[in-house]
């Protein structure tokens, strides 16, 4: 199974009387979920299913990509880890799945998914979260091997190397 990481891009400040989750794409972050909504419709097979917050930001960001999206709450900015993973059905979906959501929940993600059972984020909230720059895209993969399986990062890309 593949999943794929990808932060909202960046978002406007949070201002008087405007609520966190109201928060829109700057031109800049619109810019950046255009540049790389590009090259992940040049990767992504068709079958991929596409989760996002229900933050306005992310919900812009993921709209870059022309696909179809679901909305799913356990996404939003206070979303953790097993949410996210129950959410995107993992390892078992038999579709890549892109999540479009915040930090430090896809940064917990790939501490997690990458270091194994080191880390379980349900007991240990001390793992500082990898940062995952805004507009970032962490693609992994769960590859099958005996008796367990391996995760392996496929790729990292930011908005600036595409």
């Amino acid at each position: 199974m593949d999943l794929i990481l990808w932060r909202h891009a960046e978002a406007e400040e949070l201002a008087d009387g405007l609520d966190d989750p109201a928060r829109g794409l700057t031109p800049k972050g619109e810019r950046h979920a255009r540049r790389v909504a590009d090259w992940l419709n040049r990767f992504l097979p068709a079958t991929t299913k596409v989760l996002v917050s229900p933050a306005l930001r992310t919900q812009q960001t993921a709209e870059a990509l022309g696909r179809r999206f679901k909305v799913v709450e356990a996404l939003g900015p206070e979303g953790t880890v097993e949410g996210l993973l129950a959410a995107a059905r993992w390892p078992d979906a038999r579709e890549p799945v892109l999540v479009v959501g915040h930090q430090p929940t896809l940064g917990l993600t790939a501490a997690y998914l990458m270091t194994g059972p080191r880390f379980n984020p349900a007991q240990d909230g001390s793992l500082t979260p990898w940062t995952i720059k805004k507009g970032g895209v962490w693609w992994l993969r769960h590859r099958p091997r005996q008796d367990r399986g391996e995760v392996v990062l496929v790729a990292v890309r930011t908005p600036e190397q595409i």
